[in-house]
């Protein structure tokens, strides 16, 4: 993954893309940053499980601006975020559709045993464990409880 996002950076240089440019840059050095906070706390760099959680984090942050932007009215910063929302989500895997969800979920519960909302702790571990980067977990635990019935 690191590999993809340099290859990336290098082509929007080469291709003059200051946007691309400058999300790749902030990117390269939010993985840095965390780099050097493992390797202060005696771990190795970040994995791409870790790359993977670093990217959905920031792009979660475009969302919460880009809401805000939009709220005031600001539809040139709005942009903005959109676009760079956009570049970070080439680096994503694809998000599961709702049909892809639902199935996912019926799945997980089928494979834990799960009885009832004591269990979605069982059910949302095998779905990141099978789904790491696919499934916003925030809007699909209301789903998971709904399908537990409770």
């Amino acid at each position: 993954m690191r590999e993809l996002i340099s290859e990336g950076y290098k082509t929007a240089l080469k291709a003059g893309d200051k946007r691309r440019t400058a999300t790749l840059r902030a990117v390269i050095a939010a993985i840095k940053d965390k780099d050097i906070e493992a390797r202060g706390t005696g771990k190795g760099p970040l994995s791409d499980p870790d790359l993977l959680a670093l990217l959905q984090k920031m792009v979660k942050q475009r969302e919460e601006s880009l809401g805000i932007y939009e709220k005031a009215g600001r539809e040139d910063l709005a942009t903005v975020e959109r676009e760079e929302i956009a570049i970070l989500g080439e680096f994503l895997p694809k998000g599961l559709s709702e049909a892809e969800l639902e199935a996912a979920i019926a799945d997980a519960i089928g494979k834990t045993g799960a009885q009832g909302g004591k269990d979605m702790g069982k059910v949302i571990a095998s779905l990141k464990a099978e789904y790491a980067g696919q499934i916003d977990f925030g809007k699909a635990s209301a789903r998971i409880k709904a399908a537990l019935g409770s």
